[in-house]
């Protein structure tokens, strides 16, 4: 019996080796190689439109400031910078640039104004769909320095058509007049799809 325990030893020895030199081998070659840049599975182009209530315009506005620092008020973006204003908005999303365009849905959410030397926010917001293209949510989270052309927010999840996705929206001012008006345009890339 001690006769076959010395053979089998030396056998189980070189097994454990040579696993051990096999993981060795595929983990460093792993880190050697380059990844291939992953393909979104979807990508989208829309414009949502951002009216400001500023105490007279009530009938079109389509966001409003609920929240002011204390030198501040609720009909006019703080100085400086807007730096403490906290804006809700329920917006007509479009497929092109017209705001008189049918709406293909609506961006509801909220953006606050988070930096007292430049322009600068932070954006927590959905895109409700419900039209023939469309049905569900997109649900969009994260810092927007304005001063940028072009800013990258992630895409947190979703719902319906949109179910779990996840990617980045690049937002760019595509139009704006003072702190009544702006037209944002999303490019959408999903790159997880159920």
């Amino acid at each position: 019996m001690a006769a076959k325990t010395q053979t089998t030893a030396p056998f189980v020895c070189l097994l454990i080796c040579i696993c051990i030199c096999i993981s060795t081998t595929t983990s460093t070659s792993t880190y050697g190689s380059k990844t291939r840049p992953r393909r979104p599975c979807k990508e989208l182009v829309f414009y949502f439109h951002d009216i400001l209530y500023l105490g007279y315009n009530y009938h079109n506005a389509t966001a409003t400031i609920v929240g002011s620092p204390k030198w501040g008020n609720k009909t006019a973006m703080a100085k400086p910078f807007n730096f403490g204003d906290l804006v809700v908005f329920d917006d007509p999303i479009t497929l092109d640039n017209n705001l008189h365009s049918p709406p293909v849905g609506r961006a509801q959410g909220m953006y606050l104004y988070d930096q007292w030397s430049i322009y600068g926010a932070w954006l927590g917001f959905s895109f409700l769909f419900n039209s023939t293209d469309h049905v569900g949510t997109l649900n969009f989270a994260g810092a927007d320095p304005l001063i940028n052309k072009t800013r990258d927010i992630s895409v947190i999840g979703g719902t319906g058509d949109f179910f779990m996705a996840r990617g980045i929206a690049t937002v760019s001012t595509d139009a704006f007049e003072g702190d009544v008006y702006f037209r944002l345009r999303v490019d959408i890339k999903l790159y997880e799809c159920w």
